[in-house]
């Protein structure tokens, strides 16, 4: 087949659904610090400018390059991780950022790429077959590896992102039980925190007994079904020590809030009392653009960053947010429809984690604001104001458009 540009091979769908999402992000960014006088929406301008040469740069480079030194990038993440110890920034009591002057870098934003293409490269091995063991667990030290030196500096939004890589390794083939296990331990948790543990205890046991009883005959194994209510039993009666000991007062005010064991709309849960109000208040059109009383009163702290949904739904109301859900929802089909069609697995791999990446930060992000997650801290992609945040999302998303435009001339 003969060789086309870029250009003409390019997904234009993701580029304009790109381009109109962080449009429609600096629009808000504008309007939520308008009141404020910071020359936030400045800043996040020249981040978008600065973008644009990002964006060839990433065409630019041969998409073997990415394949190549996935190994090398992974590496270079990883040390710019574990440099923030010695040489990080702290900032609201996270040393999370580099500091340049007046500019600040979060290395963690651009882990996130550099995790899924070390990912998408172990795995497009031939040899690599995740029923096994051994191989499981090198797939998984790959992706909590960053976790670990994530969570002290203390980041558990960037590290909660990371979860989604266990998605994507159950799609290439790693055993169903990692998933249901990941489910259930966070439903056991939850049920703990809401019932007494001896309640949940009890559920268990029955539901242990009813799957017993159902089984075929053959299939029945006392033992395992005993060694299985130990590990839950002994599990259950540990949540509430790790709740009380290791979780901080935050932490636990965050979830206490959300579960409805106490109420604080002027303390901990002031932010999202407040978002909540906002978006209720836009109706089903929105007061209009510039016009949101909660946005220019400055109600909602972070605004601009993590809370930067309500302002969407003060002024654009209803109808906004749908729409901009709408945006993210396309986008994630898109690249899931791309990722299936691509030739080789290495491909294939990292757009599934393209996709996982942004739609756990998107799911995460809007259900936070809605007050039906905990605040930790996790940005709307293209939307949330800073420069690490859109930059890591454009190389994220342009690595993967670059090896999608280069299918064409694999064959």
């Amino acid at each position: 087949m003969k060789n086309q540009s870029v250009s003409n091979n390019l997904d234009w769908t993701c580029v304009i659904i790109y381009s109109v999402l962080v449009l429609m992000g600096w629009l808000n960014i504008y309007s939520s610090s308008l009141s404020s006088m910071e020359g936030t929406s400045d800043k996040q301008l020249i981040f978008i400018i600065l973008t644009i040469p990002l964006i060839f740069i990433i065409l630019f480079v041969d998409g073997k390059f990415y394949e190549k030194y996935a190994s090398i990038i992974y590496g270079v993440s990883l040390l710019s991780l574990a440099g923030l110890f010695i040489f990080g920034k702290t900032i609201a009591g996270q040393r999370c950022w580099y500091g340049f002057g007046s500019f600040t870098l979060q290395p963690s934003e651009f882990a996130k790429a550099a995790t899924a293409l070390a990912l998408a490269k172990y795995l497009s091995d031939t040899q690599i077959n995740l029923k096994d063991v051994n191989r499981q667990v090198q797939a998984l030290a790959i992706v909590f590896l960053p976790v670990f030196l994530i969570l002290p500096q203390p980041d558990p939004g960037s590290a909660l992102i990371y979860s989604i890589f266990i998605l994507v390794l159950y799609r290439e083939g790693l055993p169903a039980w990692y998933v249901w296990t990941g489910f259930i331990t966070i439903l056991l948790f939850v049920m703990t925190l809401v019932l007494q543990p001896q309640y949940v205890i009890l559920i268990a046991l029955l539901i242990l007994i009813i799957i017993h009883f159902k089984s075929r005959l053959g299939d029945r194994n006392i033992v395992l079904s005993g060694i299985l209510f130990a590990i839950i039993s002994g599990f259950v009666l540990s949540v509430n020590y790790v709740f009380e000991n290791v979780f901080k007062q935050h932490h636990r005010d965050r979830f206490n809030i959300l579960l409805g064991k106490s109420v604080d709309t002027k303390g901990i849960g002031y932010n999202t009392n407040q978002s909540e109000i906002a978006i209720g208040s836009g109706g089903w059109l929105g007061k209009g653009f510039l016009e949101g009383t909660q946005t220019k009163g400055g109600f909602v702290p972070e605004q601009h960053t993590d809370y930067i949904f309500t302002t969407v739904g003060e002024e654009w109301g209803f109808i906004g947010c749908i729409v901009v859900i709408g945006l993210f929802v396309g986008l994630f089909l898109r690249l899931i429809y791309l990722a299936e069609r691509q030739k080789t697995k290495f491909s294939r791999v990292y757009g599934y984690c393209v996709a996982g990446i942004l739609f756990i930060h998107f799911f995460v992000n809007i259900a936070m604001v809605a007050g039906i997650f905990p605040t930790i801290g996790v940005p709307l992609p293209f939307f949330s104001y800073g420069g690490s945040g859109l930059w890591g999302f454009t190389i994220l998303l342009f690595i993967f458009l670059k090896m999608d435009a280069n299918k064409v001339n694999e064959w």
